[in-house]
C-alpha cells in the first residue's frame, strides 16, 4: 500500500505530526504550526527558507531521518546553497518535498515566530575585578650596549610598574609584540589573563576589552556582553540550543553518542557553532543599537577580536558533549563526571572564535547531573553566606536544587523532563509567537481565557480570529493543569472529574481514545484544529512536579527542616511560573507566598559574576568541593514518596498556607 502521509519533526520548536507526502517544506510546517520565513512568496528566491535535513536513526523521536526522504535537489537550489550547505544537509524549504519520515532542523534565520527565551540580566552587585585586565607601560627603546629583547624589556617595565612577575606570553601576542612597540612609540597596552598571560599587544593606550559569560542549557544558550571596565551588560543574546534535533533531555542526547559513531562530535561541532553564532550576534547586534541599553553607552566598531574573555556554565552533560569528553559514564550509576574541577583552555583549540589568544573558563561540575550551572545559581544567590535557610530550585530539562545557608548546603537534581517547557505535551511548544502563555478557566461556566506570546489583550477581548494561537508552552501548561484543579474538572488523582466529563469542553479522542478538554476552538487558532489539554498531557505535568517537589521534601528531611525562610525559583520557566498556582498543584513545598520569588535566570546572573570577578572563580571551586550531594533515587521512600506526589497538591501532606 502506498505511504500517504509522513512524520515530520521541526527542531528547536520540536512541533511534529504527519503531513501528505509530496507537499513542500514550508507547508509542512504551516500544517505542523512552524513558520518558516519565506519573504519572496517561495519563489526560489531570496533562500531565507534554507533548512536542515538531519541524517540518521534518532531513537528518541522513533524516527529515522534522511536525505533521500526528500525530492531531489533542483537547479534553483543550486544557485542560492552553496556547496558547504550542501555538503551539510541544507535544502530549500519552499523547493524540497516530503517523501518519507523527516527530522528538520530550523536555523536562526528561517525561523519566521522566533522563540522568546527569557533570560534577561539581573541587575546584581558584582565587585568589578575581571579575569583579564588591561596594562599600558613605556619602555626605553633598545640599545646595543643594553640587549634586552623586546618581551623582556615589557615584562621588566610591567614589575617595576604593577608588581607583576613570571609572565607568559601567548604566541598570538608574541607574533604582535615587536611591531606593536614600534607603531605605538614603544608605549603598549597589554591584556594580560589572571596576571600570569600576556594574550593581547596593542601600540599605544587602548581602552579596555569586552568578555562574554555564556549559560548553555539543555534547551536553551544564553550570552550576556560585557564591558570589562565598567562591568556593564551592553547586550543580552540568547537561543534555542541546536542540540534539541537529538532528543530534549540529556539522557536522549548521551544515547545519541553511544548509538552514533560520529556522535559526540556532531553534537559537539553544533553547540560551538551556536556558541559563535551567539558571538557574531553579540559584536553586530551592538554596532546596529541606535541608544544604548540600560544606560551602557553603545560601540559601533567592536570586533570578535575585542572580546578578550570567556566564561561558561552548563549541566554537567552540556559540559562534557562541548569538550567531546565521553559522557557515557553519565548515564550510568555512580554518574562519574571526568572532571569536577573548574577548567580553562584557549577557546582557539575549542574552535570559538574570539581573541585567538583568550581563554574560557567553565565553571566546576558537582555531580553527574548538577553541573556549573548549579554553581552559578550559588554564586548570583549566595545562600553560603547567609543564615536564613534557602532553598533554590532551578526549573529546566533537568531540576537542580539546592537547600541550605552558611552551616550547611545540600544539593541534588531531579528528572523534570522538558514537559515543563512545553515537550511531549500534545500541542506543546517552545515559547514563542502565538504560544499560549497564561490561562483562567471559569469554574462554573468552564469557559477559557487565555494570552497567548506576541498579543498583549487576552481572548475575552478580541475576535476568535484574531488570537492565531499555534499551542501552548511551559508556564501555560502550568496555569492550565492548576485552573482545572481549582474548577473541579480535574480530580485531585490527576483523573478527569465526574463534573469535568460533563463539561462542554471535554471529549474522547476518536483515534487516541484520550480524554481531552478544548482550550482553544479551530477558529481561535491558525493551524486549522482545536488546541486541547490532554489526560497524558496531565500526566506528563505530574511526574514533572511530583519529581521537583519529592526532591524539596527529602532533601528538607535530610537537613532536619520542616520550614523554609525563602523559596527561590531560578531558570527561564521560573521567571513566568504563577507562584499560587506552582503550590496549588504542589510543585513546591507548602509555604506562605510571601517567601517565595522568581530569581530569573540565576545560572547566568552566576556566570557573569565569574567573569567580572576572578576571586568568584575560585570561590566556585570551593563551593564545589564543600556541597553535599545528595542521589535522591538512592534514598528511602524516594519511589513511595514519588507516587504520593502525584497527586494535587499531594496523596497526604498537608498543605496548610492554601
Amino acid at each position: 500500500m502506498e505511504q500517504k502521509t509522513a512524520m515530520v519533526i521541526f527542531q528547536p520548536s520540536g512541533r511534529r505530526g504527519q503531513v501528505p507526502i509530496g507537499i513542500s517544506l514550508v507547508e509542512a510546517s504551516r500544517l505542523l504550526g512552524v513558520d518558516i520565513e519565506a519573504p519572496c512568496g517561495e519563489h526560489q528566491a531570496c533562500g531565507k527558507c534554507k533548512v536542515r535535513i538531519e541524517e540518521g536513526v534518532f531513537e528518541k523521536f522513533a524516527i529515522n531521518s534522511r536525505s533521500d526522504h526528500t525530492s531531489p535537489f533542483q537547479p534553483e537550489e543550486e544557485k542560492i546553497l552553496s556547496y558547504e550547505e550542501k555538503k551539510q544537509g541544507y535544502r530549500l524549504g519552499c523547493v524540497a518535498r516530503v517523501l518519507s519520515d523527516l527530522l528538520i532542523y530550523l536555523p536562526e534565520s528561517s525561523r519566521a515566530g522566533k522563540q522568546v527565551v527569557s533570560k534577561a540580566a539581573r541587575k546584581i552587585d558584582i565587585k568589578l575585578d575581571p579575569g583579564v585586565k588591561q596594562y599600558t607601560v613605556k619602555v626605553a627603546k633598545p640599545t646595543l650596549e643594553e640587549g634586552l629583547a623586546d618581551f623582556e624589556r615589557v615584562c621588566l617595565e610591567l614589575e617595576k610598574k604593577y608588581g607583576l612577575s613570571s609572565l607568559e606570553i601567548d604566541i598570538y601576542a608574541l607574533r604582535s609584540l615587536s611591531q606593536a612597540l614600534r607603531a605605538g612609540d614603544w608605549e603598549v597596552t597589554l591584556s594580560i589573563w589572571m596576571d600570569k598571560e600576556i594574550i593581547r599587544v596593542r601600540p599605544g593606550i587602548k581602552p579596555n576589552g569586552f568578555g562574554l559569560a555564556i549559560d548553555i542549557g539543555t534547551t536553551t544558550i544564553a550570552g550576556y556582553f560585557c564591558d570589562l571596565e565598567t562591568g556593564e551588560v551592553i547586550n543580552t543574546i540568547s537561543m534555542m540550543n541546536p542540540q534539541v534535533k537529538y532528543g530534549e533531555d540529556v539522557v536522549s542526547r548521551i544515547s545519541y553518542h553511544m548509538g552514533n559513531p560520529d556522535g559526540l562530535a556532531r553534537m559537539s561541532s553544533d553547540i560551538i557553532e551556536a556558541i559563535n553564532n551567539l558571538i557574531d550576534r553579540a559584536v553586530t547586534d551592538n554596532a546596529a543599537l541606535d541608544e544604548p541599553k540600560s544606560g551602557s553607552p553603545v560601540f559601533p566598531d567592536i570586533l570578535k577580536e575585542d572580546i578578550i574573555d570567556l566564561t561558561i556554565c552548563s549541566n554537567t552533560a552540556m559540559h562534557h558533549i562541548l569538550l567531546q569528553l565521553d559522557p557515557q559514564p553519565l548515564g550510568t550509576i555512580p554518574f562519574t563526571p571526568a572532571i569536577h574541577h573548574s577548567i580553562s583552555l584557549k577557546c582557539r583549540d575549542l574552535g570559538i572564535k574570539i581573541l585567538p589568544g583568550a581563554k574560557v573558563f567553565f565553571l566546576p561540575s558537582i555531580a553527574g547531573y548538577v553541573g556549573g550551572d548549579n554553581i552559578g545559581v550559588m554564586l548570583a544567590e549566595t545562600p553560603h553566606k547567609q543564615e536564613a535557610v534557602q532553598l533554590i530550585i532551578d526549573i529546566g530539562t533537568n531540576g537542580e536544587l539546592v537547600l541550605g545557608n552558611s552551616e550547611k548546603l545540600l544539593c541534588s537534581s531531579c528528572a523534570t523532563g522538558p514537559a515543563l517547557e512545553g515537550a511531549q505535551i500534545e500541542f506543546g511548544m517552545r515559547a514563542a509567537p502565538g504560544a499560549i502563555e497564561r490561562v483562567k478557566v471559569d469554574p462554573d461556566t468552564h469557559e477559557v481565557d487565555y494570552k497567548v506570546i506576541g498579543r498583549n489583550t487576552w481572548k475575552r477581548y478580541s475576535a476568535p480570529e484574531d488570537m492565531q494561537t499555534r499551542g501552548i508552552c511551559g508556564s501555560g501548561i502550568l496555569d492550565v493543569v492548576g485552573e482545572l484543579f481549582l474548577a473541579g474538572i480535574v480530580a485531585k488523582s490527576g483523573a478527569f472529574s465526574t463534573k469535568g466529563k460533563e463539561s462542554h469542553r471535554f471529549r474522547k479522542n476518536e483515534k487516541t481514545g484520550f480524554a481531552e478538554f478544548v482550550l482553544a476552538w479551530e477558529k481561535e487558532t491558525c493551524i486549522h484544529t482545536d488546541i486541547v489539554i490532554t489526560q497524558k498531557d496531565i500526566r506528563q505535568i505530574q511526574m514533572a512536579k511530583a519529581s521537583i517537589y519529592t526532591g524539596c521534601k527529602l532533601m528538607m528531611r535530610r537537613m532536619g527542616i520542616t520550614a523554609l525562610d525563602k523559596i527561590k525559583i531560578a531558570g527561564a520557566f521560573g521567571t513566568h511560573v504563577d507562584r499560587h498556582l506552582a503550590r496549588v498543584i504542589g510543585l513546591i513545598p507548602d509555604c506562605p507566598l510571601e517567601i517565595v520569588t522568581s530569581v530569573g535566570n540565576a545560572a547566568g546572573d552566576g556566570c557573569r559574576v565569574a567573569l567580572l570577578n576572578r576571586e568568584k572563580r575560585k570561590e566556585a571551586d570551593l563551593l564545589c568541593r564543600n556541597l553535599t550531594y545528595i542521589e535522591l533515587t538512592m534514598e528511602d521512600d524516594f519511589q513511595n514518596e514519588l507516587v504520593s506526589a502525584t497527586q494535587f497538591p499531594h496523596m497526604t501532606d498537608q498543605f496548610e498556607h492554601l
